[in-house]
């Protein structure tokens, strides 16, 4: 039997309601989920004045009654946006969705880390020092915010956004050092057109400096085409699993790893063959 939880990111669940998602998951195998309210509540209001304790009461009790976990309570906003007001309403979203984590009993919120325009689109000065101390300042808060509620929050590195590489992110850790913030480690994220070849060397060192930090873990797999990484569901491209499923298997006992870029119709075929993958590990 693995040690890794492995779940699915609701919104690429069928169905047309929250409840119909919640049993299509239970029913493709999965046994924790990624939820990103205004990806899969349809018409129900996901603002921050609809995430009431009574709302969150009745979230929490669909997933266990169908025994299935939140692993992430996703609230990808950018926090380096560059307006003022932009901004507080973001710290302000962000906070509504520790709480309702915390009432939900997921202790991850998850985050990607943004760009310095109000686009969220790759420019070099993702990359610069004043964005990564922008970053940083924000990121506090939020931070600050999450350990008066018990919750964690985790970035998610990416190659185009402003925590782009493994260097990058033990910088954020290191200087906010808050065990309310982690890491949402997603190999194929970390890979771009530049860097894809030596796709083990960049896994070996994210593991190295963000493995002990490591709350949740992203799958899916990428092929390069047409100058960029194109990702996919996880046994359909090129992604060599055997790294980060033995940091899984022998350093974080039952993790959750939740798949991405899956169809409803390949979602079953991508859990097994990572289940695969993962069974590989335990007999080396």
């Amino acid at each position: 039997m693995s040690r890794v939880q492995f779940g699915i990111r609701l919104h690429d669940v069928k169905g047309c309601t929250l409840e119909e998602k919640i049993e299509n998951a239970k029913c493709q195998g999965f046994c924790c989920v990624h939820l990103a309210l205004s990806k899969v509540m349809g018409e129900i209001p996901s603002g921050d004045g609809a995430l009431t304790p009574g709302y969150a009461m009745y979230v929490r009790k669909l997933f266990e009654r169908a025994g299935l976990d939140i692993a992430v309570l996703g609230c990808y906003l950018n926090l380096a946006h560059p307006d003022e007001k932009e901004l507080q309403k973001i710290l302000d979203h962000y906070k509504a969705h520790i709480r309702f984590a915390a009432l939900l009993g997921c202790g991850v919120v998850g985050t990607e880390t943004g760009a310095p325009n109000a686009d969220y689109r790759y420019e070099p000065a993702c990359r610069s020092e004043e964005a990564l101390q922008g970053l940083i300042r924000n990121l506090r808060q939020v931070v600050e915010y999450a350990e008066k509620m018990g919750v964690v929050v985790a970035i998610e590195p990416v190659a185009k956004h402003i925590v782009y590489s493994p260097e990058r992110a033990r910088r954020v850790l290191d200087e906010i050092h808050s065990p309310n913030l982690q890491v949402i480690l997603d190999p194929v994220n970390l890979l771009d057109e530049t860097n894809y070849p030596q796709q083990d060397t960049v896994i070996e060192e994210a593991i190295r400096l963000l493995g002990k930090d490591t709350a949740v873990i992203h799958l899916k797999d990428y092929r390069p085409e047409q100058g960029t990484i194109r990702s996919m569901a996880a046994g359909t491209g090129q992604m060599d699993y055997r790294q980060i499923m033995k940091f899984a298997q022998t350093q974080k006992p039952y993790i959750q790893a939740t798949l991405e870029d899956t169809t409803p119709e390949n979602a079953v075929s991508a859990r097994l063959f990572l289940e695969a993958e993962a069974e590989k590990i335990k007999k080396i």
